[in-house]
């Protein structure tokens, strides 16, 4: 430790938290309600320390202003005060703690003995080895950056089209990412990675943790590591482990130039953010940060126990959502990445827990409170995992109207309707139709169910339909993790197969699943690579799976499913009717030319509406609607009426062929076929009205009113080029207020 007595040491302030570089010096400040004295600690190049204590004390803040400071100094701090696990206490000097309000990191966590308050197989011990040589270091970061130019894309939900993806994941393997941008921020700004993602109609990529987080002890025994991120070190912090360049803090700015360029694409950056616990797990986990600085204040303690934690979310602790400061580090973050890195919106893993204020979730508790009071985080997109694992946890359709939600029911529908489960017709039509049953009651919109089928967490879609069972062996947990009961099914045979005839119908699969998330009310979300044929072997939990058996392999991608991907994002773009800002009515739509029919039209295969005794029987499973494109309420930019093309959209997901029979001159004379997963080459040819035709097994149909009369020399893809230019509306009239 080196002699501080010559370092100028000002007062500083004790607002804003943190270190903050005002382009002369630095202000420290930290909270904590519960120490008796805390020194910053000043790291040189030489691991020497220096030691600064903190004499000035504003509201339970600690703060200082050091005028020679600069950018790049690592820091952390040494917090005293009562060691009393029994009774919640944990301070312990011994313990080098990360600001948690730090921007930037520098270092690895090593993991052992020194990293923990207690001596190993007694928690109520107390362990007075140094931990500095062995923790992670904040970083006094530049934050100024030349932002000219940039703007927030500020999709309109109804118009969104969300890409799950993993910084590294996405860029290891791709040949055009230059070697050393692989698996960076840098490396997903990349015009190749980009312009694949314009190429499939991606307004909004959500990446996978990108807060610094640590790799667990027990996964690198394992010779594994923590490949998803969902265990946070720092709340204000990019992983440095993402940045292309070691520099000291440099990881900030490359983070905020892969936003900008995705802006430039005008593509949204959301964050999957994980406030509901920390890294430093329950009783027995190392002292790293807020445990060691004020353990009462930021975690939930069991209150007649308070030496252990409460912990809905399975990983060991639950952040305290219930303290002040707590909640104000939580806001706090979330402001600072809207307005200081410029991302767009959030998913909130496990979001129940943040609803915890005492036991019960309660959709009005003090967070949702303080969200929708806020001049900044309530403007962007706010997404829920709408569930945790305490009880009472599963809240799908029970978010405020502002959020949006994982539509948890939606993914599971939709998987058991494809693979042939019975399931009530009713249940699939109401996903495929946005979802009202969930949302509607509330007062919400179609878009607030973000609609998937796969995500990070379980199968890719390849994998869904080539696997009956999880095959998570390389996880080292003898198979015990990720979910068993997983509604896939491989189309007999489990995993690789060289049989064409079940590599057809796989391929149909991934087709059929693909038109349906795309094609539904709501908003989509894809998980990278499954536009691709992303395979993970059957491995439905690779959480410490950060190798090719994770990554996008680039060298091995389905080029047919990637356009086909491209064709059903473009009809969506093209036409309102699939992504309406309001939930259809069933009523009678009237334009100028007289009555038409109404906005929805639930039809069997002969072309009658469904009737009551339709909607429990499963026999046939297959259905069809007809979409009014006159009736999409709104007006344009305008004033103008949105309207849009008509639309029949038939679903069988039987083994069986059925006989289809179009309806009749008052829906529409003829019909384009526009999309049909079971066929093996396109169509040319107008339908009439009443005409017959198969539709093949296990396969999406879709088509539209054909506009001009039939003639022998009518081609479908000059048709759809013509109604394009002529009858789809003006960007405004998608995207306006509705009135």
């Amino acid at each position: 430790m080196t002699d501080a007595s010559d370092l100028p040491v000002w007062p500083g302030e004790a607002y804003p938290l943190g270190a903050t570089f005002d382009g002369t010096g630095t202000n420290f400040a930290i909270y904590t309600e519960s120490a008796e004295k805390v020194e910053l600690c000043l790291f040189g190049e030489d691991e020497a320390e220096t030691r600064i204590e903190l004499k000035e004390v504003d509201a339970f803040v600690w703060h200082a202003y050091l005028p020679t400071v600069q950018p790049g100094q690592r820091y952390g701090y040494r917090v005293h005060g009562e060691y009393d696990p029994a009774n919640g206490l944990r301070h312990n000097p011994a313990k080098l703690l990360l600001d948690p309000y730090a921007k930037a990191t520098s270092g690895t966590i090593e993991w052992g003995q020194p990293l923990h308050s207690y001596d190993f197989g007694d928690p109520l011990s107390f362990n007075d080895e140094d931990s500095a040589p062995h923790m992670v270091k904040g970083v006094v970061i530049n934050p100024f950056f030349d932002w000219t130019g940039d703007r927030h894309p500020r999709t309109p939900y109804n118009e969104s089209l969300i890409y799950e993806a993993h910084v590294k994941g996405m860029t290891q393997t791709h040949p055009d990412v230059p070697e050393q941008l692989r698996g960076t921020y840098a490396g997903l700004a990349h015009p190749s990675i980009i312009a694949h993602l314009q190429k499939i109609g991606v307004t909004a990529i959500e990446l996978m943790p990108v807060h610094q987080f640590v790799h667990d002890a027990t996964l690198l025994e394992k010779g594994l590591r923590n490949y998803w991120g969902y265990n946070t070190l720092s709340f204000f912090a990019p992983h440095a482990e993402y940045a292309g360049t070691g520099e000291l803090g440099q990881q900030v700015q490359e983070f905020k130039a892969m936003v900008k360029a995705m802006h430039d694409a005008g593509i949204e950056v959301l964050l999957d953010v994980v406030y509901n616990h920390t890294a430093e797990g329950n009783h027995f986990g190392p002292t790293l940060s807020w445990r060691g600085i004020d353990n009462q204040a930021y975690y939930r303690l069991v209150d007649d126990d308070q030496q252990h934690y409460m912990d809905y979310t399975g990983t060991g602790n639950s952040l305290n959502v219930g303290n002040p400061h707590a909640l104000q580090m939580i806001m706090d973050s979330l402001r600072y990445w809207v307005t200081e890195m410029h991302v767009d919106g959030f998913r909130f893993d496990l979001a129940a827990t943040l609803a915890r204020e005492f036991y019960d979730v309660d959709k009005l508790s003090t967070f949702f409170e303080l969200v929708q009071q806020d001049p900044v985080i309530s403007q962007v997109k706010l997404i829920a995992e709408p569930w945790d694992i305490g009880p009472g946890g599963y809240q799908v359709g029970n978010f405020p109207p502002q959020w949006t939600e994982w539509n948890g029911e939606y993914r599971d529908q939709v998987r058991d309707f494809w693979r042939g489960e019975p399931t009530a017709l009713g249940e699939f039509a109401s996903r495929l139709a946005g979802s009202a049953d969930l949302y509607e009651h509330s007062g919400r919109r179609p878009v607030a169910s973000i609609n998937f089928i796969t995500a990070h967490d379980g199968f890719t879609l390849r994998d869904l339909v080539s696997y009956n069972e999880k095959h998570n062996d390389a996880n080292g947990e003898d198979g015990n993790d990720g979910e068993s009961h997983n509604r896939s099914y491989n189309h007999g045979a489990e995993g690789p197969t060289d049989d064409p005839e079940i590599l057809n119908v796989r391929a149909r699969q991934q087709r059929n699943f693909l038109a349906t998330l795309l094609l539904s009310q709501g908003v989509p979300m894809l998980l990278h690579g499954d536009e691709l044929g992303r395979t993970q072997q059957g491995n439905n939990n690779t959480y410490a799976q950060d190798s090719e058996l994770s990554w996008i392999d680039w060298e091995r991608i389905d080029k047919p499913l990637i356009e086909f991907t491209a064709t059903i994002a473009r009809l969506r773009h093209d036409h309102p009717t699939f992504r309406r800002k309001r939930f259809f009515t069933g009523n009678t739509v009237r334009t100028g030319d007289g009555e038409r029919l109404n906005d929805i039209v639930w039809l069997r295969l002969d072309a009658t509406p469904m009737g009551p005794d339709d909607w429990d029987g499963d026999s046939d499973r297959s259905l069809g609607m007809y979409l009014n494109g006159h009736g999409i309420a709104g007006r344009g930019a305008r004033g103008e009426r949105i309207v849009d093309d008509h639309f029949l959209l038939y679903v069988n997901a039987s083994a069986e062929e059925h006989e289809l029979t179009l309806p009749g001159a008052e829906f529409a004379e003829a019909w384009d076929v526009l999309v049909d997963t079971g066929a093996e080459s396109a169509h040319d040819d107008a339908r009439p009205a009443g005409s017959v035709q198969a539709l093949r097994p296990r396969s999406f149909v879709l088509l539209r009113e054909h506009t001009t009369p039939i003639d022998p020399d009518f081609s479908v893809a000059a048709s759809i080029a013509a109604n394009r230019a002529s009858s789809a509306p003006e960007p405004d009239d998608a995207s306006a207020p509705e009135s």
